[in-house]
């Protein structure tokens, strides 16, 4: 094993037991200060609810994921497509920025509920939340990325006649790529957000709808494990972007 796999592998198992010490300190404090389960259940108790087939845990986990992934990609699509737009044409990027960044400045929670009444209940409005909230992000990064070339480069490129196409396909869109996932990286936790917030809103299914429902009966544990679950799905979304950002910048920099 050469000397970057032995790190990357220490630096896991560091990460591991510092998430397993966590939890057996939470689960010692609860036991040891007799905690009320309806105020922090203990770890133990709150994975029991696993095993409630009421929570319907599941198939409301598989309809939060699907907001989330909805939501995600459609906001780095959307993202990067303008970013490429606005390095391409200064005028629009002139015209439209500082609209988007006013549109950015209005709060989701209020965005909310005019989305839900114009797209009705369901999976569509909360991946347009999710949207919303994460696309921004990965616009201003990647439009940065775009920008942030070497003259020389330009330079260079400019001088042998390349084409405009050839200036982005060999310049422009490998030096951007750190700054493109860098922003989906952070629209990735935003997307979590997004889909709660839409399912806080309004909505008849999924792990925000679960835990209102829960909270009235004080179900602490049931709640709590919601919010692992969706603790889960975000850091798995941002290790699979982490996952395509190791491939694909280390490919490009090969090829280069």
């Amino acid at each position: 094993m050469t000397e970057a796999g032995r790190q990357s592998l220490r630096s896991a198992a560091i990460i591991v037991l510092v998430h397993v010490a966590v939890i057996v300190l939470w689960q010692v404090l609860v036991d040891v200060f007799h905690v009320p389960k309806f105020v922090l259940p203990s770890p133990l108790e709150t994975i029991k609810t696993l095993g409630s087939a009421q929570y319907s845990w599941l198939s409301n986990s598989l309809v939060t994921s699907a907001e989330i992934l909805g939501g995600f990609a459609l906001g780095s699509v959307v993202g990067v497509a303008l970013a490429v737009v606005f390095s391409w044409s200064p005028l629009v990027s002139v015209l439209l920025l500082p609209l988007f960044v006013t549109l950015n400045m209005i709060p989701k929670v209020a965005l909310g509920p005019l989305i839900i009444v114009w797209f009705s209940y369901g999976i569509v409005p909360n991946i347009l939340i999710a949207f919303s909230i994460c696309f921004f992000p990965i616009l201003l990064t990647t439009a940065r990325g775009l920008r942030e070339v070497e003259p020389d480069l330009l330079d260079l490129v400019k001088s042998l006649r390349g084409s405009r196409w050839t200036l982005f396909r060999k310049i422009q869109l490998p030096g951007s790529l750190p700054y493109v996932f860098s922003g989906m990286k952070v629209g990735a936790i935003l997307a979590v957000a997004g889909a709660i917030v839409g399912e806080f809103i309004a909505s008849d299914k999924g792990l925000g709808y679960l835990m209102i429902q829960v909270q009235s009966a004080l179900d602490t544990p049931a709640m709590l494990m919601a919010v692992v679950l969706l603790t889960l799905l975000g850091v798995a979304l941002y290790g699979i972007v982490l996952g395509l950002e190791r491939l694909v910048v280390v490919r490009d920099v090969r090829l280069q």
